[in-house]
Parts: C-alpha cells; sequence; structure tokens
C-alpha cells in the first residue's frame, strides 16, 4: 500500500491509495483515497476527527534521529493521547519492537523508515 505525503492529484496519478498530511489539508474529504493525519497533540487530534481522517500518524512516540534533541511523548503521553483519537493510531518516531511492547496499545502500528 501506498501513502504519499502529496495532493490526491499526485496520489492518482502515482496509483497511491491514499495521502498524509496536517490535518486542516485533508479538505475536502476524497472518499476514493485513504486520509491519514499527521498530529502531535490534542488540538490536532481534534481537527483530523472533524476532517474525517481514516487514522491518525501520532509522534514523535519516542525520540527519532530525524528530529535530534526534539522532545518525544513517551509512553504515557501517547497513550494519553492515543486514546483521545476516534480513529486508529499510527505510532511513529524511534519505533522498534521493544518500543512498540511499551506501548501497550491495541490500535496501533509502527513505521520505521529511517532506520538503517
Amino acid at each position: 500500500m501506498l501513502i504519499l505525503a502529496d495532493s490526491a492529484q499526485t496520489a492518482r496519478e502515482w496509483g497511491a491509495h491514499g495521502i498524509y498530511g496536517a490535518p486542516l489539508s485533508l479538505t475536502p474529504k476524497r472518499t476514493s483515497l485513504i486520509q491519514l493525519a499527521a498530529v502531535h497533540n490534542a488540538r490536532e487530534i481534534a481537527q483530523a476527527a472533524r476532517k474525517n481522517a481514516n487514522a491518525i500518524l501520532l509522534s514523535p512516540a519516542f525520540p527519532t534521529a530525524s528530529h535530534p534533541g526534539e522532545p518525544a511523548l513517551g509512553v504515557g503521553r501517547f497513550r494519553m493521547l492515543a486514546k483521545l483519537s476516534p480513529v486508529p493510531v499510527i505510532a511513529l518516531g524511534g519505533m522498534d519492537a521493544s518500543k512498540a511492547k511499551a506501548l501497550k496499545w491495541e490500535r496501533w502500528a509502527a513505521i520505521d523508515g529511517l532506520s538503517s
């Protein structure tokens, strides 16, 4: 499955299955595409819900090499924010098998595309 951080038009040109971006960029709703909202806080989770996102990408769950020195959510804050979401939550940021177990979150998936 291919989800692009781009426009719906580009996604269709590529034959992608969906798009992702900031919650407010998911307007208007494209029913032919999966729409994922990249969120970092409760306000953005609420925006994603109002824009009918299919799922949210909640980050950074843990420290990540792509944003060195930036504060991470950690297990407690991740779980608190994830529980606010009415749609599935995809954890991003420093994810690996041991950190996925630490989250103890039933509605999650991890994406790790930057580590070696």
